[in-house]
């Protein structure tokens, strides 16, 4: 069976973190800038600037706070510092409504009520040793398996993503939910051509009419822009690397999600307390989908990745497996996992799987990915459906 165990932190509600950061949350924009100078000078904090919090539609603005109390609600956060304006759209007051009910400490700052960027920082710096105290009594202790939470994406895909990281991936999927834990898929578009594959292993006809018409939704929005989809799904580097259709870039995605029974649709961001494997209404592009992943309670992201796409994610751990051997000689800093010996004939599928099965315990346990030595997770992204007005 191997390892079954990691050493993570726990939290309210029986939820189970592989960090413990200190995450700083602007409310809009606006106060990026104010919450990239504290990550500066606040060790082991990280800022989740974005672009969004004011001046959208109300849908937006909506979706904008859950994601937010979404990122605040995450097991790998055990803290949060909340900066507002004082003049937007999402309300803080909202945010620390979360803080507070998973028992995490939380401060707030406003800029206009401290007068300015200068007197916000340092009024934050003041307040904010106490909190990181209550932070740090929380230590790691050992968990099952069962508590990992596993977002599954892949991107920059090529042909030998579908032929082998993917598939590897597909076996720790299953393996984890036997085991009993949950794991979150998505990118929408990646599904299409391959949804009544995925129907078929949908646990109810409410499911699989759920997943359907998730699918269906995005093919009409393409239709209505009146542009052809090629060139953005699959995209040119995909075509480079011989997913021409994407259909062929759909069939290869959807072996990351093994052969497990779905056990629900989710929209984008939305989190469930229920075990098992779980399709999310998502976009492809990379900080977009993790932001969700994140949002709806992963704590660890498996991402798959042909030529080599190195994003990683503030306050989610990124563990990026890679089967090309060309690109993961070339891109080697950014590949925690070399899944290239199956077409080299020095690894099976098994053993590339049981790789990063335990990469992910190592990973969990407190071990660095690639993307968090380089720094390389630094961005975030709110997938929004309206313009700005």
């Amino acid at each position: 069976m191997g390892r079954m165990t990691f050493a993570g932190y726990p939290r309210a509600g029986g939820k189970v973190g592989v960090r413990n950061f200190l995450t700083i949350i602007p409310t809009v924009f606006c106060v990026n800038e104010v919450a990239a100078a504290l990550g500066d000078r606040i060790p082991g904090s990280k800022p989740l600037l974005h672009n969004s919090g004011c001046c959208e539609l109300k849908p937006d603005l909506d979706r904008t706070r859950d994601i937010l109390s979404g990122l605040i609600a995450n097991p790998n956060v055990g803290g949060c510092l909340i900066i507002s304006l004082g003049c937007e759209g999402v309300d803080y007051k909202d945010l620390l409504d979360t803080a507070h009910q998973e028992g995490k400490p939380a401060f707030h700052a406003e800029l206009q009520d401290e007068g300015g960027m200068t007197a916000c920082i340092e009024r934050c710096i003041r307040e904010i040793p106490a909190l990181l105290e209550e932070m740090r009594s929380v230590s790691r202790s050992e968990f099952s398996a069962s508590n990992i939470v596993m977002g599954i994406k892949c991107g920059s895909s090529d042909t030998s993503s579908g032929l082998a990281a993917n598939p590897a991936v597909g076996r720790v999927t299953d393996r984890l939910i036997e085991s009993g834990g949950r794991v979150i898929f998505g990118e929408t578009t990646e599904i299409i051509g391959a949804e009544h594959i995925l129907a078929e292993r949908c646990v109810d006809d409410t499911i699989k009419d759920a997943l359907l018409n998730m699918v269906s939704q995005v093919e009409e929005r393409v239709k209505r822009a009146g542009v052809d989809m090629r060139g953005s799904q699959p995209t040119p580097g995909n075509i480079r690397g011989g997913l021409t259709t994407i259909e062929e870039k759909s069939l290869g995605a959807i072996c990351k999600a093994g052969a497990a029974p779905i056990a629900g649709v989710l929209g984008y961001g939305q989190s469930t307390k229920d075990q098992g494997l779980f399709v999310m209404d998502s976009p492809g592009k990379e900080n977009e989908i993790m932001t969700g992943l994140a949002s709806a309670g992963a704590n660890l992201i498996v991402f798959t990745t042909g030529g080599g796409a190195p994003q990683g994610f503030p306050i989610v751990p990124v563990i990026k497996v890679a089967s090309n051997p060309q690109k993961v000689r070339m891109m080697r800093e950014h590949i925690d996992v070399d899944a290239s010996g199956l077409f080299e004939a020095t690894s099976s599928l098994d053993e590339i799987s049981e790789k990063i099965w335990n990469m992910m315990l190592d990973v969990a346990s407190g071990s660095m990915t690639r993307a968090e030595t380089l720094g390389y997770d630094k961005t975030i992204g709110i997938y929004t459906m309206n313009p700005s007005i």
